[in-house]
C-alpha cells in the first residue's frame, strides 16, 4: 500500500524536484512474424505491433492525470531484428526498419527499440545484414533505435564486430551529417547487454522475455539532489543513507504506475529501471548532485568515487521497494542530457579518458558524447574495445553511444533537440591504433568466467 505521507511526499518530488516516469517500454516478441516473403515480414511486424500497443500510449496520458506524474516518453522495443528476421530473403533490412517505423508512428511512441544484433561470439548472415542496414536505416526512420552487442563476460569480445561497428558509426554520421550526425544518437554498441532494458536507444525485447511485457523506468536526479541538500558536510555514512532512502520512495513511484498500467494493458509487469537518467533542465543533473557532494565541477578528483557512492546505494534503495529492479538501474552519465556535464566539459575538468574511468562504475557508458566529424573509424572502434573490455571484465553492462559530428571540430556546439539535449564536441585521442583493431578475431572471456 501507497500511504498518505508517501503520496505528499510524491507531489513535492514532482512540483520542486523534477521527479519524473522517464518512460513506459512496451517489450513485444516478433518470434511468431518469422516468413521469408520481405512484405509478408513486414506486414506480420506492423500488425502485431500496432495491435499490442494501441492503447499504450493513451494509458500512459491517462495514468499521468490520474497520479499527477509526468510519463515523459512511451516507447516500445521488440524482439531484435537479427533473429526475428533471420529467415529473410533479401539483401537488406532497411525496409524493416521501416516497417518499424511506420508502427511506431502509427500508436504514437517516441521510439521503438530492437533494431538490433546480438554478436558478442559471431555474426550470423541475419546480423551481417543487419549491422550493414544500420547507417540507412537510422538516416530515413525517424523513431527506430538500433544497438549491437559485441562482447560480454562469458563469450569475450568480438574484435571483427568491434571493427566493422567502428565503420557503421561513421557511415551513420555521413548519412545524417545534414542533421549534426542525428543518427549516431540512436545507435549504441553493448557489452553485456541486458534483455530488459526500458531505455534507448539500447533497449530490445530478449529471446527470454515473455510474449508481452511492460517495463518502467524511473528517473529522480533531483531528488536525490534536494535529499543531499539536507545532510550537506555529513559524513559518509549519512550521505549513504539518505541516497538509499530517496531512490526507495522515488522507486516506489514507478511500481505504483508499473503496476497500474500492467492492469490497464492487460499485460505483465516486468522490472522497474530505477536509473538517474539526467535531462538538459537545470536541477535534473548527475553532474549538480557531485557538487552537493563537495567535488566543484564533475571530472575533479573524487569524482569516480562519488559516482560509485550514487550507483551502489541507488540499487540498494531500489530493491527494497520493489521485488523486480531490473534494466540497467543506477546512474547514466550522457555529456547531451546533463547541462552540468556539458558545463563540467566546457570548464576543461571533464575528458573523455575520466569518462571512460568513471564508466567503470555508472549504469552504462560513454553515452552521447560529441566528437569531431575526422575522427577516424579505427580510433571509434578502439573506444569501443576499451569500453567492452571494461564491461567484460567487470562483469557489468557498458555501452558506447559517441557522435562523430561531420563537419564540426572540437569545441564547437552541437544541438540536438528534445531530451538529447546539446553538447561540446569534445577532443579524442588521435594517436593511431590501426594496427590493433586489424588483428581481428575475438578477445577470450576473462577467467573468472567459468562459473559453471
Amino acid at each position: 500500500m501507497i500511504s498518505l505521507v508517501e503520496v505528499q511526499e510524491t507531489n513535492k518530488m514532482i512540483r520542486e524536484m523534477n521527479l519524473d516516469v522517464r518512460t513506459i517500454t512496451m517489450g513485444i516478441s516478433l518470434m511468431d512474424c518469422a516468413h521469408t516473403d520481405l512484405k509478408v515480414f513486414n506486414q506480420n511486424i506492423y500488425d502485431k505491433i500496432t495491435k499490442s500497443a494501441e492503447k499504450l500510449v493513451k494509458t500512459g496520458e491517462d495514468l499521468e492525470k490520474q497520479f499527477g506524474v509526468p510519463i515523459v516518453n512511451k516507447r516500445i522495443s521488440v524482439t531484435p531484428i537479427s533473429i526475428a528476421a533471420g529467415s529473410l530473403n533479401t539483401d537488406s533490412y532497411v525496409p524493416v526498419a521501416e516497417a518499424l517505423d511506420r508502427a511506431a508512428k502509427e500508436v504514437g511512441v517516441n521510439f521503438i527499440g530492437g533494431f538490433s544484433a546480438l554478436v558478442q561470439k559471431g555474426c550470423t548472415t541475419g546480423d551481417r545484414k543487419l549491422i550493414e542496414s544500420i547507417p540507412e536505416a537510422l538516416a530515413v526512420t525517424e523513431r527506430v533505435c538500433s544497438s549491437v552487442n559485441v562482447g560480454s563476460s562469458r563469450s569475450g569480445i568480438n574484435m571483427d564486430a568491434v571493427k566493422l561497428m567502428g565503420d557503421i558509426i561513421r557511415q551513420t554520421a555521413e548519412r545524417t551529417a545534414d542533421r549534426d550526425s542525428i543518427g549516431c544518437a540512436k545507435l549504441v554498441v553493448f557489452c553485456n547487454a541486458v534483455e530488459d532494458n526500458p531505455f534507448m536507444a539500447g533497449a530490445f525485447h530478449g529471446v527470454g522475455e515473455r510474449e508481452c511485457v511492460i517495463n518502467v523506468g524511473v528517473s529522480g536526479p533531483g531528488v536525490v539532489k534536494r535529499a543531499l541538500e539536507e545532510v550537506k558536510g555529513r559524513d559518509f555514512e549519512t550521505l549513504c543513507e539518505t541516497i538509499k532512502r530517496t531512490a526507495f520512495k522515488v522507486t516506489r513511484v514507478g511500481q505504483l504506475v508499473a503496476q497500474e498500467a500492467s492492469k490497464r494493458l492487460g499485460v505483465p509487469f516486468g522490472i522497474i529501471d530505477l536509473s538517474l537518467a539526467p535531462t538538459p533542465l537545470i536541477g535534473d543533473s548527475i553532474a549538480e548532485i557531485f557538487q552537493v557532494m563537495g567535488l566543484e565541477e564533475a571530472g575533479a578528483p573524487g569524482t569516480t568515487a562519488a559516482l560509485a557512492i550514487l550507483n551502489d546505494n541507488v540499487k540498494k534503495g531500489g530493491v527494497m521497494a520493489s521485488s523486480y529492479v531490473g534494466g540497467l538501474s543506477g546512474a547514466f552519465i550522457p555529456v547531451s542530457e546533463d547541462h552540468g556535464m556539458i558545463q563540467a566539459v566546457q570548464r576543461g575538468a571533464l575528458t573523455l579518458e575520466k569518462l571512460e574511468a568513471m564508466t567503470c562504475v555508472c549504469s552504462v557508458g560513454l553515452d552521447m558524447i560529441a566528437i569531431p566529424g575526422d575522427t577516424s573509424k579505427e580510433t571509434i572502434s578502439g573506444i569501443i574495445a576499451d569500453e567492452a573490455a571494461i564491461g567484460m571484465v567487470n562483469n557489468k553492462t557498458t555501452a558506447v553511444r559517441l557522435i562523430p559530428v561531420i563537419g564540426k571540430g572540437v569545441g564547437e556546439m552541437v544541438e540536438f533537440g528534445g531530451l538529447l539535449g546539446y553538447a561540446p564536441v569534445m577532443p579524442v585521442n588521435s594517436f593511431n591504433c590501426a594496427g590493433f583493431i586489424d588483428r581481428g578475431g575475438r578477445i577470450p572471456a576473462p577467467i573468472h568466467s567459468f562459473k559453471n
